[in-house]
């Protein structure tokens, strides 16, 4: 039956004619042309992340042709042609000024989905996510449009194999050996660490994403960790996916009646739990804003309550790289994410009744699944698990008095006495700076220095560039010398970063954060029995307020922009200078900036107060 705008539709040849001949190439039926629209979507870039999204886009494509028509036991949809996004390699462009445009990725893929669905009118859609910034970006243009839909992962790439030691390997392993003087080993585990294809296979910001979707519902959870090659991505999950969005259509289950605040904080607290990438407390945020929550510390989950969940309450229950041994394709061989899922429901943590893009609650879901336990080797028990407190930690202080800092507790490999860090700052003005020093003057970091890494942030880089190099040549550096490096920054970090590394420190250095007074020397405490960081001299106002003075000056002497900031120079990176917000908020591009900054002068005060539940 045509709905009820064909009798107009009708009266327009010219629009008629190219949806008629669409219909005839993808072989379908003509007299479903002006029916609601279904389609497949992808994310395609330079990376193996993206190698297999095609052939599932096809094969997902291809069945749903054989599921639209206009018998009674079929969909009665137009199917449109596949769409595809694009982004950039985090793990090619790392260390590079290119690696501004990762998180721009982000943006860029909310953009051109949104205007796909858009104009499109699609009203159900499936989208195969690969990488890490273009599956956030495909959430939050799915949640914006609010209509039927669900998401695959594509899946992780296997871990390589050392032909020597016969060890597993994977990206973060190849990292490591930047600063290296063996020329030979360099070149062969670059060969060997990334066999086949598929995204990051640790537990780094892709598979910390894949988990949050799953978890927040619009990810059926068996689907988040087989591997990209793994067979089922093509033979079983296509048909699958489809029968759950016709559910989706015909009961008219929409993204945000999915992603609310209790599947955003089961999300989060799982992200804790397996020890995520620090780059959900951007996303998070981001997608919370994309579900209708403007400010996530306020509606979602303060920073006084994440810290007391990640300190007392939720244990990580995984030994997964980047801090442990395993990979996801490990995590699935011990029965996937949905054993983690059922652990922490049955230990009391999540809220089981949360909606999911299978129709079924969370709890039900994971009934049906029914996974095996743990098996306390990959995967641990909340009891007896892997690491008594949770893999994240959020800082206040004055050089975070956003509370915006994020700590990845889970990758400390030292350097915390009592749970505090005592350092002597090294400041350097933009990853490259840093990245020469360690090129050409190794010798002069020492035990206890505090690397401080400014104007990177969403304002100041522009598009807050993660920092594997930099981390991955200090992590080697201190296992080399038997030595404790920090490092901190206004950036960002890949969720393959391990060691003393906090990041997302706002308000950043381009305006006029805490982070921009900072001088060589000074000791910075990072002190987790507060959960603050902070720098001593500046705790002294008369010397912050020298400090701040000068700062003012040398900006009004450049036209408004210390002259630190990275260049603007395409009208992409314009654009992310003139709309991007705080970290705290998700670090987009929004273009009322102003009511997204909070007054750094007076920071939020939350009226959290931990509940019996989590006692």
């Amino acid at each position: 039956m045509k709905n009820s705008n064909t009798v107009l539709i009708d009266r327009n040849p010219g629009r008629n004619s190219q949806t008629y001949g669409i219909a005839r190439e993808l072989g379908t039926d003509l007299d479903l042309i002006h029916e609601p629209s279904v389609g497949v979507v992808g994310n395609k870039g330079d990376s193996q992340c993206y190698i297999g999204v095609s052939q599932k886009v096809s094969v997902i494509h291809n069945a749903l042709k054989d599921k639209v028509g206009s018998e009674p036991e079929k969909l009665s949809m137009r199917l449109i042609q596949p769409e595809f996004t694009v982004a950039t390699s985090d793990g090619i462009r790392n260390g590079t000024k290119e690696m501004r445009y990762s998180l721009i990725g982000r943006e860029v893929t909310n953009d051109s989905l949104s205007e796909h669905l858009s104009a499109t009118g699609l009203e159900g859609v499936i989208a195969v996510v690969a990488c890490d910034k273009p599956p956030v970006g495909t959430l939050a243009a799915i949640l914006e449009h609010n209509r039927p839909a669900i998401i695959m992962s594509d899946g992780s790439i296997r871990p390589g194999v050392d032909s020597v030691t016969g060890e597993s390997i994977d990206l973060i392993t190849a990292y490591q050996l930047a600063g290296s003087d063996d020329e030979s080993l360099k070149s062969r585990i670059a060969k060997e660490a990334c066999p086949g294809f598929g995204s990051c296979g640790g537990m780094f910001t892709y598979n910390t994403m894949q988990t949050f979707i799953g978890v927040v519902g619009m990810q059926p959870l068996h689907m988040v960790s087989p591997a990209s090659q793994d067979k089922r991505r093509i033979e079983e999950f296509p048909h699958e996916l489809i029968d759950f969005l016709a559910n989706l259509i015909d009961k008219n289950i929409t993204p945000r009646d999915i992603v609310t605040r209790d599947s955003l904080r089961n999300a989060i607290m799982v992200a804790m739990a397996v020890g995520g990438s620090t780059n959900v407390l951007l996303h998070a945020p981001e997608l919370a804003r994309a579900a209708g929550y403007r400010d996530f510390a306020n509606e979602i989950m303060s920073p006084e309550e994440f810290n007391h969940l990640s300190r007392n309450v939720i244990p990580v229950v995984i030994d997964a790289r980047p801090f442990g041994r395993y990979s996801m394709v490990d995590i699935d061989a011990k029965g996937g994410m949905q054993v983690i899922v059922k652990e922490l429901i049955d230990a009391g943590l999540l809220n089981g009744d949360t909606l999911t893009c299978t129709g079924e609650t969370l709890e039900d879901q994971i009934t049906r699944l029914s996974p095996p336990a743990p098996d306390e080797d990959v995967i641990y028990t909340v009891r007896n698990p892997y690491k008594d407190t949770g893999g994240l930690r959020v800082l206040g202080g004055n050089l975070s008095p956003e509370f915006s800092a994020v700590l990845k507790l889970a990758g400390v490999e030292g350097g915390l006495e009592d749970n505090v860090f005592r350092g002597k700052a090294k400041v350097f003005d933009g990853e490259q700076q840093l990245l020469k020093a360690l090129d050409s003057k190794e010798e002069n970091f020492e035990n206890f220095d505090m690397i401080v890494v400014r104007y990177e942030g969403p304002f100041g880089a522009p598009g807050m560039p993660e920092m594997l190099d930099s981390t991955s040549r200090i992590t080697a550096l201190c296992r080399d010398k038997g030595i404790v490096v920090g490092l901190m920054t206004d950036g960002r970090f890949s969720g393959g970063s391990v060691g003393l590394v906090i990041g997302h420190v706002g308000p950043e250095a381009a305006a006029g954060g805490s982070i921009a007074l900072i001088k060589n020397g000074d000791e910075i405490i990072v002190d987790l029995n507060k959960n603050e960081l902070n720098c001593t001299e500046l705790l002294e106002k008369k010397i912050s307020d020298e400090r701040e003075f000068k700062w003012k000056e040398t900006v009004a002497k450049n036209g408004g922009l210390h002259p630190s900031v990275g260049d603007a120079d395409t009208r992409l990176l314009n654009r992310m200078r003139s709309s991007a917000v705080s970290a705290v908020f998700g670090a987009g591009m929004h273009p009322n900036r102003s009511i997204w900054v909070r007054d750094p002068r007076t920071p939020q005060q939350s009226a959290f107060k931990p509940s019996n539940r989590f006692r």
